[in-house]
């Protein structure tokens, strides 16, 4: 998606360098491993991954790292949450309501750590048909608006299921970048606004 592959070089500190494009320094557990090779790791191992990554990286000075986890209640969100200072949560679900449950559990999960959750996000809210552009709610309509209301929580925004953000993720030109002026990247935009805007701030 950012388009960058390839190894991490190793600074003078033994730290890797994250790989850099648009501006934002990238660091994954793709790079370290094979394209095709399959990462299955549990318990110690995931753990120590997220050592390296969070702490042999020379991640330099940062205005934010943001860490992109995957759905559920795992390893690895416990692990990242035990072993780093997290100024929020942000909970990003489709409006269906098998992947609302992941995200009830998620925002329990982090509310039990004492991690701030920041609000959740809608993604692949709403299909607009670029021909006719009458709109099609294919996951369903206002599921993360429920959910926020249960939770007492906002909806940081809506992201739509759109050709555009495919295609540019895939090309790994990000729509903010190849396209800024459309409505999905303003959609981004209006999002990213608001979770800065809820983080608490900094510690002296």
């Amino acid at each position: 998606m950012m388009n960058l592959k390839g190894n991490p070089e190793l600074s003078q500190n033994n730290r890797m360098r994250p790989l850099l494009n648009y501006g934002i320094a990238c660091m994954s557990m793709g790079f370290l491993v094979e394209e095709t090779a399959p990462v299955i790791w549990r318990g110690l191992m995931v753990m120590s991954a997220i050592e390296k990554l969070l702490r042999q990286v020379d991640w330099g000075q940062l205005d934010y790292l943001v860490v992109d986890m995957p759905p559920g209640t795992g390893d690895v969100q416990l692990s990242v949450s035990q072993n780093i200072p997290i100024s929020g949560a942000v909970i990003v679900s489709t409006p269906q309501d098998i992947a609302l449950m992941d995200a009830h559990k998620g925002a329990e999960m982090f509310r039990k750590v004492h991690v701030p959750v920041l609000g959740l996000i809608q993604n692949m809210s709403v299909f607009q048909c670029p021909k006719c552009k009458h709109k099609t709610h294919i996951f369903g309509a206002d599921g993360a608006e429920r959910l926020a209301q249960t939770l007492d929580l906002n909806v940081l925004g809506d992201i739509p299921l759109h050709l555009s953000i495919r295609e540019a993720s895939d090309t790994g030109q990000p729509v903010v970048f190849s396209q800024p002026e459309s409505d999905e990247a303003k959609a981004y935009l209006r999002i990213a606004v608001e979770v800065v805007r809820r983080l608490p701030p900094p510690p002296e």
